[in-house]
């Protein structure tokens, strides 16, 4: 399946909510706070739910998929869906673009299957102005110390690039505020326990924001 069939694809109808009870919800926070780790566990625990699949300009690394991974389209192709407005939300990162079909996601939330989506703060925001009903969590670290530690301990970049994420994170630590709910990752499995009960439970959150530990 292309980028583009992604965009316009449909999708079977399963056991859910109805989808005037289903809100999309959207997860992000700081670059080493563990979104991927708590994302998978999620959907080891709850193959219901659907993460949604990122069109990206950037070269497949060894063991991605196309169409499992990402969509992996070169940069006329990404023009051509900005251009006609399939993507729900985009941005740039690393000299590559990233978005997310618009598409697949609407048709997941009407047949009432339970829709993730994992971006960066600017693709949240983006969605927060076109989709003012989403459900937007920030995942938090238990503290900077700790995320300073979490980016540090992985080994596998250097001080440069380290220093401009902490930069980075700075920033999108001090945009917590605008999400509706905050989610402090100190244990993994009670994160996602929380999580899958805000996406199933739609008056779950309260309309001011709130920060859970």
């Amino acid at each position: 399946m292309t980028a583009h069939e992604a965009a316009g694809a449909g999708s079977g109808v399963g056991d859910f909510l109805p989808s005037s009870e289903r809100r999309l919800t959207v997860l992000s926070g700081p670059s080493g706070v563990g979104k991927s780790t708590v994302v998978a566990e999620l959907r080891r625990a709850h193959p219901e739910v659907w993460l949604s699949v990122s069109v990206t300009t950037r070269r497949p690394r060894p063991g991605e998929v196309d169409g499992v991974h990402y969509f992996f389209v070169d940069g006329e192709e990404f023009d051509r869906l900005v251009e006609r407005g399939e993507l729900l939300e985009w941005a740039e990162f690393a000299g590559n673009r990233y978005g997310t079909p618009r598409r697949p996601v609407l048709d997941k939330l009407a047949a009432g299957v339970p829709t993730l989506l994992e971006i960066d703060l600017e693709g949240a925001r983006q969605v927060r102005r076109s989709m003012p009903e989403a459900l937007l969590i920030f995942l938090a670290p238990p503290s900077w110390a700790e995320l300073e530690k979490r980016l540090r301990g992985r080994g596998t970049e250097p001080e440069d690039v380290i220093a401009r994420r902490l930069d980075a994170g700075r920033i999108e630590m001090a945009a917590e505020k605008e999400f509706d709910l905050s989610l402090v990752n100190t244990d993994v499995k009670l994160v996602c326990h929380r999580l899958i009960a805000l996406m199933t439970d739609p008056q779950g959150v309260t309309a001011t924001t709130n920060r859970e530990v």
